[in-house]
């Protein structure tokens, strides 16, 4: 079972991976044939070539690493090192002979790529699937477990949270959004006890995310049943989906969270008072080993969400404040890192990580929740990209700039050079990264 889950894992990032990587190299190439430039090669992975094609003058083919692609394009001094042409004059369908903006149009139209399918990926489920919303009148507070991160940073049971960052909200998931985690004055509007009051979170506390749990919104679902597996605990003692959890071992319970740990530290069998159609009725379980009975947590339109239908238009404007509210989350984050207000190990993911992440995506909302993990590393991916770093879009970019100021380019011998230490820096990050997923992993 175990290999089975790793195999799958490992074939759900490769998947979401290489759309990443297609759609970008794709942007690089259709730009350079749309200027007259020659592409020799158009490679998804990198070398070894393991697959692959030659129509025209572009070697089309597949690489046995899954962590990149290239577009190699004819007179451009880039990762592969190739310094051959540069003895020769300038040909008409060289990367180096075209004007300033049409080689920063190649060099950007990757990125730019990579933003348009974040773009239509948002859209197009937002038009399939409408919009779900969890109204904040319709929460009645969230469940903090002891010692939990949220008990941590001062928030309690029953708690309602009704703003972030000195904004009201109407619905759940703004507070939970990415843009305002990432803020770096992060604070939430709590009513307790029928007052209003603010709560201030560390700046740290992305820090702590990989760990455990904040705000997250199982943490105000109400402890109703979804779904019962068949033959389960849960089945022969006559539970029913649609039952409402009222009492376990003669301890109240609220929340779906809260039910859950009280049958994972229960002891032997359980009891229960369930709600059905306004009565209420005693049962008895004995869970599996592993503690569990057989169900499966409520949907969103159980907790009160409601789902509205989006017109074309609609779509399309709710798909692009998607794409500007993922962008700004997760420039504050990386900006937070680079001025040390964050942990660069706790928050800086690698291969590992990513694939993790895309696994639980998928395992939680199906191909929803993978395309939606996709969009979010469509994002990261142009922003990590567009960084001024050689061997980098934006250290191609950085020197087109400089010569657009300058009125000259840079010798190829600190092309050349820049382009070595560039390599040497994105291979030390991605050892760095590696080694820091498998630090987290174990």
């Amino acid at each position: 079972m175990e290999l089975l889950e790793l195999t799958q894992t490992i074939l759900i990032f490769i998947g979401a991976l290489m759309i990443l990587v297609f759609i970008h190299e794709l942007g690089h190439f259709l730009a350079a044939k749309m200027f007259g430039m020659r592409v020799e090669r158009f490679s998804v992975g990198f070398p070894p070539r393991i697959w692959g094609f030659k129509r025209g003058d572009t070697d089309y083919c597949i690489g046995a690493t899954p962590l990149g692609g290239y577009v190699k394009i004819s007179g451009m001094v880039d990762e592969s090192m190739d310094t051959e042409h540069l003895a020769a004059e300038p040909q008409p369908w060289e990367y180096r002979s075209k004007p300033i903006w049409q080689r920063m149009v190649v060099i950007t139209a990757g990125v730019i790529f990579n933003m348009i399918l974040a773009f239509f990926i948002y859209s197009g489920m937002n038009w399939s699937q409408g919009k779900l919303s969890l109204p904040i009148e319709e929460v009645a507070g969230i469940y903090v477990p002891e010692g939990s991160l949220l008990e941590n940073v001062g928030f309690q049971t029953d708690d309602k949270i009704v703003g972030v960052n000195g904004n009201y909200v109407d619905a759940f998931e703004e507070l939970v959004s990415i843009s305002e985690l990432t803020n770096s004055n992060l604070s939430y509007q709590v009513v307790r006890d029928g007052m209003t009051m603010d709560l201030f979170i560390p700046s740290t506390i992305l820090d702590s995310l990989q760990e455990q749990t904040f705000i997250h919104v199982i943490n105000v679902y109400p402890p109703i049943i979804s779904s019962i597996a068949l033959g389960s605990p849960a089945e022969d003692a006559g539970l029913q989906p649609g039952d409402r959890f009222v009492v376990v071992n003669a301890e109240p319970v609220n929340y779906w969270l809260q039910l859950t740990q009280a049958i994972r530290g229960s002891e032997g069998g359980i009891d229960f008072v369930v709600e059905r159609e306004g009565q209420r009725l005693t049962l008895s379980i004995e869970p599996y080993e592993n503690r569990t009975i057989g169900i499966a947590a409520p949907s969103l339109a159980q907790a009160g969400a409601t789902s509205t239908k989006l017109s074309f238009g609609e779509s399309i404007q709710e798909g692009w404040e998607q794409v500007g509210e993922q962008t700004m989350g997760i420039i504050g984050g990386f900006s937070r890192m680079f001025s040390g207000d964050i942990s660069v190990r706790q928050n800086l993911g690698g291969p590992i990580a990513i694939a993790s992440l895309t696994k639980q995506a998928t395992d939680q909302a199906g191909w929803i929740g993978f395309w939606e993990i996709t969009a979010l590393l469509s994002i990261t991916l142009a922003i990590m990209n567009i960084l001024p770093i050689p061997a980098l879009d934006g250290g191609h970019l950085a020197f087109l700039i400089y010569e657009g100021i300058a009125r000259k380019e840079p010798t190829e011998k600190v092309k050349i050079a820049a382009q070595n230490i560039g390599f040497l820096l994105l291979v030390s990050l991605m050892v760095f990264v590696i080694f820091n997923d498998v630090l987290r992993l174990f």
